[in-house]
């Protein structure tokens, strides 16, 4: 029996944002022994510090280099330089640390060694636009791929494409001998488009980034289109020699956190179902699937026993129908879950593993059967508050924001629906 479902769907939270912290698995990584040259660390992304901070208390030797994460994410670190830019949309800051991890590498030899750690939201904090480009135009773009509802692996390869750094290029301008550490907030966990793979190559071609483009209908600058379609904007390929010695690992993800926060439920005597760990598509389409499912289980008993949690990762989108609204994807799908099961005996929180929803203070919100007459009590319309993408303010007005604050990690959404 669950006394407080909130106390339970925030342990579970806990227990997933534990499991995703890399500092055992870059230990076991590590090479044994140290390079005959110089260790220089590069890094960007939402955890980036914190594995900063990790791998200075495991290398013994000498070490210096420089990551960047986003403003309120820094923590103390000895050896390695720290700095802190824009996300989501970057900003002046974000060059100056695309240009000094650039710098950091570009003057060593073979002998020398480069420790990449990588995690989600490394493309916002490295704009390195192309030659004739400047921060605007990277803003710009940025701007337009947040308001598509293009995943965030299609995000990726068209910024991949319009950079100096993202696709492999930071790892092809070095001599030395690259090791990227990678935390995954991509569904299905392809280490070259987290952070648009700064240091890992992938197969995607500058026809790729033209077709999502057109897909999800971008309205870009005709020359930054026409800059796209040439040659210039093709990234390096994996099979290019400049990467024959390079490696890298994926040291933490949306499943390890999942079956982590799945453990927690079953230790507590309720069954947990993983539902997926890469789901994507409209958070308010995905939070009335999980509601549907959620009912049935409520109401029928099947297709699982109660008590159960159900429990999903992945990085659902917003397309924005007005920008007026404030909120994230995990506020968005929870108002969605909350009109959809209004009066039923369901509980569940929403929330993104770096504790920050979109660019709100909340990581995201709680949602049950009575989030409906409570927005009522206190003249909140959900349906309209959905329509105009403000689910921060629907779930302010009755105290169900998740505030947890920056947790230091990042593998997307948790997504955690109790069924007494």
């Amino acid at each position: 029996m669950i006394e407080n479902p909130r106390l339970f769907l925030t342990a579970l939270y806990e227990a997933a944002v534990q499991a995703a912290d890399p500092l055992h698995r870059i230990k076991e990584l590590l090479p044994v022994l140290p390079p005959s040259g110089r260790v220089v660390v590069v890094g960007a992304g939402k955890g980036a510090a914190q594995m900063a901070r990790s791998l200075e208390s495991l290398w013994d030797g000498p070490l210096s280099g420089v990551v960047v994460t986003p403003y309120g994410y820094e923590c103390e670190t000895l050896r390695i330089d720290v700095i802190s830019a824009a996300h989501p949309v970057p900003d002046k800051a974000g060059m100056v640390a695309a240009e000094a991890l650039k710098a950091s590498v570009s003057d060593l030899s073979r002998d020398d060694l480069v420790i990449a750690l990588i995690c989600g939201g490394g493309s916002a904090l490295l704009p390195a636009p192309p030659a004739g480009f400047a921060l605007a135009d990277e803003v710009a773009l940025n701007e337009e791929l947040l308001a598509s509802g293009a995943p965030i692996s299609a995000m990726n390869v068209v910024r991949k494409h319009f950079s100096t750094i993202k696709g492999g290029r930071l790892a092809a301008s070095t001599k030395a001998k690259v090791v990227s550490f990678v935390v995954s907030d991509i569904p299905g966990d392809d280490p070259a488009l987290v952070s648009s793979g700064p240091t890992i190559p992938d197969r995607s071609t500058r026809r790729d980034a033209l077709e999502i483009i057109t897909r999800y209908r971008l309205k870009l600058p005709q020359r930054m289109l026409e800059f796209i379609g040439t040659d210039a904007a093709d990234a390096p390929h994996p099979a290019s020699r400049v990467f024959a010695t390079h490696d890298h690992h994926l040291v933490s993800s949306a499943r390890i956190s999942l079956e982590a926060a799945a453990d927690f439920a079953r230790g507590s005597g309720v069954a947990a179902v993983v539902l997926s760990d890469c789901m994507e598509g409209e958070a308010r389409e995905v939070g009335r699937v999980h509601a549907a499912i959620a009912r049935e289980i409520a109401m029928q008993n099947s297709p699982f026993n109660r008590p159960c949690v159900l429990l999903s990762g992945g990085e659902t989108t917003v397309t924005l129908r007005t920008r007026d609204g404030k909120g994230g994807r995990n506020g968005e799908f929870a108002l969605s879950f909350a009109l959809a099961v209004d009066g039923l005996d369901v509980f569940a929180l929403a929330a993104d593993t770096d504790g920050i929803d979109g660019s709100g203070d909340n990581a995201g919100a709680f949602a049950d059967g009575t989030s409906v007459e409570r927005f009522m009590a206190q003249q909140v319309n959900g349906c309209a508050r959905l329509q105009a993408n403000d689910s921060y303010c629907a779930f302010s007005a009755v105290g169900d924001l998740f505030v947890c604050g920056p947790t230091g990690v990042n593998v997307n959404d948790l997504r955690a629906i109790l069924i007494p």
